[in-house]
Formats: structure tokens, sequence, C-alpha cells
């Protein structure tokens, strides 16, 4: 059968059938046939083009989903105004590809801005030490971006809203009493918009970046994620605090990462008055140098208080990072133990006591309050 007669039967079909079926018909056919020009497409590109690296390859990944929409869209853009569909049909379908195309719009600009700050985040590494910049950019990108996201996909609903009838009459009615509405919709969106707006000062301002140290709560960890609206901070033994974007802009909290990973950490020792001060500051330098977490900055031993029975020393040691930091002052507090107790046991805490006894026929010397009890116990 040639094509001629195949397009003869296929006319013949589409007249037997009732007068709405030819139309709808033929849209499937249009759809179809742009989901299958799509899909050979794809197939072509992917096997010629680069997918793996570079920006082509990125952008066909990324593009392959909203393409098809689009070649949809033109499939029906060009069918429907071709066919003879009664007029409530023909603006229904009208209304259906301007929402469909609105929606194409906005996740092709989601898409964007996906694509372009991913490649620019792969150039910016966490895996070195020193990491202040790659944190301070990808942190930036990623506020921003989710800001931009959410931002985008409110104006992407709020157009495909707007091509409702209904929604404009009562955007405009709402509009002229936007006294008590406005009031009541700002007081319900002030915790959302206020987190929104958190997050872009945070990514101006940074008080925080993606893997600072930071104290929040008094907990310790590091600011594993910063989303739109909060940050989830993972605390040292694996959990996981999630905290509202607008604590950080309103609220104090340390951070131990805003210039720079190096951090100074201490030890304290309480000894006895007999301790060797000298040969104390020689093992702890000793003990540093050896010690693969130290940075070779700082190495201080000080007297920072005593009492009646013992002197508080103070050991300050400095790492790259503050898990070294860490690290450092168990393996110093640890081996400057066992060297006391080993070289110098004389020089841990301990209480003493004074005793006075008066043994026979010799008189020992003894406080007069003592030698008063005394005297009165004794025999005559």
């Amino acid at each position: 059968m040639n094509p001629a007669e195949l397009l003869q039967a296929g006319e013949a079909v589409i007249g037997r059938m009732p007068q709405a079926g030819g139309p709808i018909l033929i849209m499937a056919l249009a759809v179809a046939a742009a989901v299958g020009l799509h899909f050979v497409l794809f197939r072509v590109l992917l096997r010629f083009a680069d997918t793996d690296t570079g920006l082509l390859g990125s952008l066909l990944r990324r593009a392959r989903r909203p393409l098809r929409l689009a070649m949809i869209l033109a499939a029906l853009a060009i069918v429907v105004p071709r066919l003879h569909l009664p007029f409530g049909w023909e603006r229904g379908i009208g209304h259906i590809i301007l929402i469909l195309l609105i929606v194409f719009l906005g996740w092709t600009a989601i898409l964007l801005v996906n694509h372009f700050t991913d490649r620019s985040i792969r150039r910016h590494r966490f895996d070195t030490e020193d990491n202040l910049a790659a944190r301070k950019f990808v942190t930036q990108i990623r506020v921003l971006r989710r800001t931009t996201t959410i931002v985008l996909g409110i104006l992407t609903v709020g157009a495909v809203l707007l091509t409702f009838d209904t929604v404009q009459e009562y955007g405009l009615s709402l509009f002229a009493s936007a006294g008590a509405a406005g009031l009541i919709l700002g007081l319900a969106a002030r915790p959302v918009l206020a987190n929104l707006i958190a997050g872009v000062q945070i990514a101006i301002t940074q008080p925080i970046r993606l893997e600072d140290v930071v104290i929040v709560e008094g907990e310790w960890g590091w600011v594993e994620e910063i989303f739109a609206t909060y940050v989830v901070v993972r605390i040292w033994d694996w959990r996981r605090m999630v905290v509202p974007l607008s604590y950080f802009i309103e609220k104090p909290f340390q951070n131990w990462t805003r210039d720079s990973a190096s951090i100074i950490g201490s030890v304290y020792w309480y000894l006895d008055y007999t301790v060797p001060m000298d040969a104390m500051r020689a093992k702890l330098e000793e003990v540093v140098q050896a010690s693969p977490h130290w940075d070779g900055k700082v190495s201080v031993l000080q007297v920072v208080d005593t009492d009646k029975d013992t002197v508080a020393l103070r050991a300050l040691m400095s790492a790259r990072t503050s898990p070294q930091a860490w690290d450092l002052r168990c393996e110093v507090r640890e081996k400057m133990i066992v060297w006391l107790q080993g070289a110098h046991p004389e020089a841990l805490p301990r209480l003493r006591g004074e005793f006075q006894t008066r043994s026979a026929g010799i008189d020992a010397p003894a406080p007069d309050v003592a030698r008063d009890r005394i005297d009165q116990r004794s025999p005559t």
C-alpha cells in the first residue's frame, strides 16, 4: 500500500469517527510524533556529543525534559489552528498551551541557573586545608541559587494562576481591600519571608559558610548545608541540628573558622607546688614538636592561678584546624600526665597534714592551744 492509499485510509477512518474524535486523534498523533522526534534526536546527540564533560554535554543532560515539553508545545501550536474545533475547545486548548509555555519558561530559567552555578562550583574544592576562599564562594553561590529558584518558582506559579479569569478578579478585589488582607498575609508569611531575606543577607555578608566550625545553642559542630530557609549543623557526635536562617542574623553564636581554620587550644593541670616548671616546659615543647597535629606556631606553658594546695598551669598550642586542635590537646594532656607520674610523682596534687607528737621524756614543741589541752588531760 503506497502513501497515498494510506492517507486516504486515514481520512476515511477519521471521517467515520465522531465529530470531536478526529481532532483529538490528530492532536494525539502530533504529541506522539513530537515525543518520538525528541527521542531520536537525543539518541543521536548523546551518541556523538561528549556528555560526560564539557558545556555541551552538561546542557544536553539538563535540557532533555524541558526540550521534550517545548517540542510538544510546538507540535500543538502547529496543529491546533488548522483543526476545525468548537470555540470552547479551541479556547481551552489554547489556555493549556499557554500554561505549558509559562511552565516551560520557568523550568528553563531554573535549569540555566542550576547549570551555570554547578559549573562554577565545580572549580572549587573543599578537600584542602586552606579552603576558606572555596567555602566563601560556594556558600554564596548555593544560597543565592536556592533563593533564586524559590523566587522563580513563585513567579511561575503566579503567572500560571493569573491566566485564570477568576484569579484575576480575586486579585483585583484583594488589591482593593489591601489594608486588612495585606496585613493578614504579611503576618502569615513573615517567618518564610524573614528566612528568605536572611538567606540573602548570609550570602552577601557570610557570617557562616559551608564547613564552618560553629557553636550553636551550646553544641559544637560543622555547617553541613545551607538551604533557603534553614541551616543543617552536623554535630561532632553525628547528630544534626536544624536551625532557621534568621537565627544566624538575630542571635549571637561562635564561628571558629570565620577568617582562618587555625585555632589555639588549651590544656590545664592542677599540680603541687614542687612541680619543676623548666622541666615541664621542656617536656611540653618536646611533645608538641613530635605531634603531627601541631602547626609549629604556638607552644606556651604558663602559671595562671594558685591556691593553698595546688598550682594551676595552662599550656597553649595551635593547630591548623579545630579537630586537629582537639586531638593535639588530648595527646598533650595524656603524655604530660604519664611523664609526671614517672619522672616527678611528687609534683602531682596532694593534700598535706602536719602532726606533732610528744615522746616519753621529751617535750615536743606544740602550739599553745594543743599544749593546754594535753596538760589538762595528763595526770599531775
